[in-house]
């Protein structure tokens, strides 16, 4: 029960993160639309993001997980807390040389003529929000030692504080400023800036509450080696998934001014379940994981396994099923004020079908990563990151002259579902107790399950379309009424076809909507 109640703990964080970034994003398209101050700021975000991932959240928080884990396991807090000022004091140096350099490599592409303006543009708000990398890479190695001390919610809610500046500055910078997004634009490099100085005290301060004193340490020890030799392959991976993301704002920032909007757009609305469940479910259950490898506890982290994957899988083919169905309504409830038209919702209906139907591959693929990351195993998840990029690559190439956009989100997807094949296959090897055969039972319900729902939540749209309300009311009705049906109805199949982790998932709904 422990492991639940951290799981509900990150889920309601979590949570409250994702429907405030959800407001940001409304706030975002009422004032800048799909146009191409929206799409720069976009490209520009997605570079501080990169390192986020990649030295943060990514490949150096994961490396750090299991060394802490065991350094707590073995030595006790005072050492482990020493050895990590150890890292925390060279990512620190190693962040401040990276955004002087960031700075002036955009600063000077800024100036360029030669790229063009819609990119002089991209490189400029790139220049301004590139600091955010020192503030929040930090703060995801904070977060990261947080978790492996039992404490989750502080580092779950790191995203919030940035969500609210980014929303200030947006609400600041559109009454201030209506209808002159490049004013608008600076404001939210602004606030993305101030956010990420709380992203870092905050956690900071409640980690304080374990014995961690934040000191400066350039003092070599094993498990600071061993931390380096997990984070090379591991951050070579992270790189070219980050690329891989990367490459396809740029290429729909090339087919067209909205391109980059519309991907971000219906990619945000795919991250929100992932954000609100998956991540929970992958963040609680990788310390536990990396925890009985360590204990050389098979069974251990056989059955934590199993069951992470079974939730995670649950959780996002219902939530790809539901955006999937209700794409259009969901669009328009949310998005479809000031100058994110109607025009702009139809062309992003079916980038966000699209993601919608491959959600769980994503879903699975982080899951399936972390398990690898449990046993150490680093080179693995760089290989077939590798292989990946030139997958999506090549598909996007392919796809992206006839479907555009579209195009772009379906390479994303089939890569996705190749990741997920070349990570179980590694996994299989390493893990001799994770038996694919064993998940095909809860799959086949799950799918049943998914496929009841949303033929019931396609059969209530066609319906409530029957009354011919005016198009604000049909869509808020469609998206009050078949959203909870389709929660229930989902429940109700997998309790029906007994679902192993039905009591967990009712649970954790029940938790969310108490809270």
């Amino acid at each position: 029960m422990g492991a639940f109640r951290n799981i509900a703990v990150v889920s309601s964080a979590t949570g409250a993160s994702r429907i405030l970034g959800l407001v940001r994003d409304v706030c975002f398209f009422i004032y800048l639309g799909a146009g191409v101050w929206a799409s720069a700021f976009v490209v520009a975000f997605t570079l501080p993001n990169l390192f986020r991932r990649l030295l943060g959240e990514g490949a150096l928080a994961s490396a750090i997980i299991p060394v802490f884990a065991s350094s707590l396991e073995q030595d006790g807090a005072v050492s482990a807390h020493r050895f990590f000022n150890q890292v925390l004091t060279r990512l620190f140096l190693s962040l401040c040389v990276l955004c002087l350099l960031g700075i002036l490599l955009f600063g000077g592409l800024s100036r360029a003529e030669l790229l063009g303006e819609r990119w002089q543009t991209a490189a400029h708000l790139a220049a301004l929000v590139f600091p955010y990398v020192l503030f929040v890479c930090l703060a995801a190695v904070v977060g990261a030692g947080l978790n492996v001390s039992g404490r989750f919610a502080a580092a779950a809610l790191s995203p919030v504080w940035l969500n609210l500046c980014m929303i200030l500055a947006l609400l600041l910078g559109g009454s201030a400023y209506p209808g002159d997004p490049e004013k608008i634009v600076f404001g939210l490099c602004i606030g993305v800036l101030a956010g990420g100085v709380l992203q870092l005290l905050l956690p900071a301060w409640d980690f304080s509450k374990t014995g961690w004193r934040p000191a400066f340490s350039l003092a070599r020890s094993e498990r600071l080696t061993r931390v380096w030799q997990l984070f090379l392959p591991g951050v070579a991976g992270a790189a070219i998934l980050q690329v891989n993301m990367l490459v396809s704002r740029l290429l729909a920032f090339a087919v067209d001014e909205a391109g980059a909007s519309i991907l971000y757009a219906a990619s945000r609305l795919m991250e929100l379940p992932l954000g609100l469940f998956t991540v929970a479910v992958a963040t609680v259950v990788y310390p536990t994981m990396a925890r009985a490898v360590a204990r050389e506890d098979e069974a251990g982290f056989t059955s934590a396994f199993l069951q992470g994957v079974r939730l995670v899988a649950a959780i996002s083919f219902a939530a790809g099923v539901g955006l999937a169905v209700l794409a259009p309504e969901i669009l328009t409830l949310l998005f479809q004020y000031g100058a994110f038209d109607q025009s702009a919702v139809r062309a992003t209906t079916p980038v966000l079908i699209i993601y919608g139907l491959g959600l769980s591959f994503y879903s699975v693929a982080t899951f399936l990563t972390r398990g690898l990351y449990a046993h150490e195993n680093m080179r693995a998840p760089v290989r077939i990151a590798l292989v990946c990029l030139g997958v999506n690559l090549g598909i996007s190439l392919l796809l992206m002259g006839p479907f555009g956009v579209r195009g772009l989100a379906l390479a994303n997807v089939l890569t996705a579902l190749v990741q997920c094949l070349l990570l179980w296959r590694a996994l299989n090897r390493v893990a001799l107790g994770v038996n694919f055969a064993a998940l095909i039972p809860a799959f086949v319900k799950i799918a049943f399950a998914g496929l009841v729902m949303g033929v019931l939540c396609y059969l209530g749209t066609v319906g409530i379309a029957w009354f011919a309300l005016p198009e604000r009311v049909a869509v808020f009705t469609k998206v009050l009424f078949l959203v909870p049906l389709g929660v229930a109805a989902y429940g109700a199949c997998l309790w029906l076809v007994r679902f192993e982790d039905t009591g967990t998932l009712i649970e954790m709904v029940r938790r969310r909507f108490r809270k």
